[in-house]
């Protein structure tokens, strides 16, 4: 490690907004980059809002998480707007709207999805004639690092049935590389769908973004800290992650328990082989976040206290209890970091295991953590989510997409939890509690603050996003066509503008 890390400059004072693109309103069954998106720009726009926070663009995987993906790399195929495809002249107006999508509006239904999303894609994709232009080779190139191993390893997984890498044949779990040419010359057809599906994907992010950046906010990109076991990283890449000479993991992710959960958090993510990254100078990092460089304006790392230090459990395990503390590559993957993303800003999600390691960290390279009120009111006057300790370089939140709603937040207090929330925010009884707290990180030191769509709008936990550890029922909430005003984007500007956020 340097002595003097390049520090990076504060973000400017202002406010934004967590919408994740799966819950923007659209007729085939998830949010994508079409019409909805660029309307959701304009209302934050009117809104005087800076910022738009999204969750990872990721595909989904074990539990529709999109923090268990098939690549750290490739955008989520769902997300393609297929009115977009349409206009193309890639699909026919009609076949859209052949197939089912849900029954409700208000929610994502991923089985089916899956079932029928990419018999559409690969309409297109027979229709297309992508391969004879110049911005699909360009495309191939400049994305060459993943792209070949990702479209690979998904034409093997769909000949695979779908099957996790880990069920293939020996010699392709192992890329044996007589077998891994036999397979690029016999789904020769099924890989240039893959690429396909990312070429629009990536052209279609790339407009929106144009738009948005136009409209002055900027993008909050997410990215998970860790890849999934079953993923075109893992299988391509094995040497650099913790796993025995049969390809398993050795030991895998989580958090120890704590009291929201007596066995901990079993995420079951490889753990990486930080030495010999180091070795090879982060190269695999470097690439990493020179492509979300690309994606995002500013790019929040989930779980960055894995970086100062890991929880390491051993596999195969059944629950969390069991993992050990170990030192992670702290400083030394954090300068890679910073160069690889060049003028780009870095937020550390520094929640559950803050020691001064990972407050060391973050000051030195000038990162700001995040602060979450629907933690703030437990512990006394010693709560660093209390406002009172903000110093400015963080970002304020009513909560993540990992918490409840505020109102469902309120609506679970018990009496004597009410008074003492209502006492701090110096309400009474008939106040609303959900707007207090966005008033109050908007009146905080905090340089930004952040909250759900869903708090805004004062939805309850019916609109919570995702429960950790439990599986089924999260990353499906959607919001629906008509609950997004003029008059809320008037009310959240006037707030704005009146605490110096605009």
């Amino acid at each position: 490690m340097s002595s003097t890390p390049k520090k990076q400059a504060p973000l400017k004072r202002s406010a934004g907004v967590l919408m994740p693109v799966s819950s923007l309103p659209s007729p085939y069954g998830i949010g994508t980059f079409g019409r909805a998106a660029y309307s959701f720009a304009n209302f934050l726009k009117a809104a005087g809002q800076s910022y738009w926070q999204i969750l990872p663009l990721s595909s989904t995987g074990f539990g529709d998480s999109p923090y268990q993906s098939v690549s750290a790399f490739a955008g989520n195929p769902y997300f393609i707007d297929l009115d977009m495809l349409v206009e193309e002249g890639l699909l026919a107006p009609e076949e859209p709207l052949a197939f089912e999508w849900g029954e409700d509006p208000a929610s994502v239904d991923y089985a089916l999805l899956y079932q029928n999303r990419y018999t559409l894609l690969k309409k297109a994709f027979a229709n297309s004639k992508h391969s004879e232009s110049l911005e699909f080779a360009s495309f191939k190139a400049e994305n060459s690092l993943w792209l070949e191993n990702y479209s690979l390893f998904m034409a093997i997984k769909d000949e695979q049935g779908g099957r996790p890498w880990e069920l293939w044949p020996k010699n392709i779990q192992k890329c044996e590389q007589g077998e891994i040419d036999h397979l690029k010359a016999e789904l020769a057809a099924q890989i240039d769908f893959w690429q396909f599906v990312q070429f629009k994907f990536f052209a279609q992010w790339q407009a929106l973004k144009a738009y948005v950046n136009g409209l002055g906010v900027q993008i909050i990109g997410d990215i998970p800290i860790y890849v999934a076991y079953d993923s075109a990283d893992v299988w391509a890449n094995p040497e650099l992650f913790k796993l025995d000479e049969e390809l398993q993991p050795t030991a895998v992710a989580g958090v120890p328990p704590d009291c929201f959960s007596e066995d901990g958090q079993l995420w079951g993510n490889p753990i990486y082989n930080w030495d010999l990254m180091a070795a090879q100078g982060f190269s695999w990092w470097r690439g990493r976040m020179s492509h979300c460089a690309k994606l995002y304006d500013v790019i929040r790392i989930d779980h960055f206290v894995g970086i100062a230090h890991y929880y390491s459990i051993e596999a195969p395990a059944q629950n969390a209890r069991t993992g050990i503390w170990e030192d992670g590559p702290a400083a030394a993957l954090l300068e890679a970091v910073s160069e690889a993303v060049g003028e780009r800003k870095i937020i550390a999600e520094d929640l559950g295991n803050v020691t001064e390691k990972v407050i060391g960290l973050k000051e030195s390279f000038g990162y700001p953590g995040m602060k979450l009120l629907i933690f703030a009111f437990e512990g006394g006057e010693e709560n660093p989510h209390l406002p009172s300790h903000y110093t400015g370089n963080e970002l304020v939140y009513g909560g993540t997409h990992d918490n409840e709603t505020l109102t469902g937040f309120a609506e679970g207090l018990s009496t004597i939890q009410q008074e003492l929330v209502r006492d701090y925010l110096e309400i009474d009884e008939n106040d609303d509690i959900t707007q207090a707290i966005i008033r109050t990180a908007y009146a905080s030191e905090a340089n930004v603050a952040v909250f759900q769509i869903q708090d805004y709008l004062g939805l309850g936990n019916e609109a919570r996003m995702n429960t950790p550890s439990t599986l089924g029922g999260n990353w499906m909430w959607r919001l629906t066509e008509g609950q997004l005003t003029a008059e809320l984007a008037v009310k959240m500007k006037r707030l704005a503008k009146r605490y110096g956020r605009i």
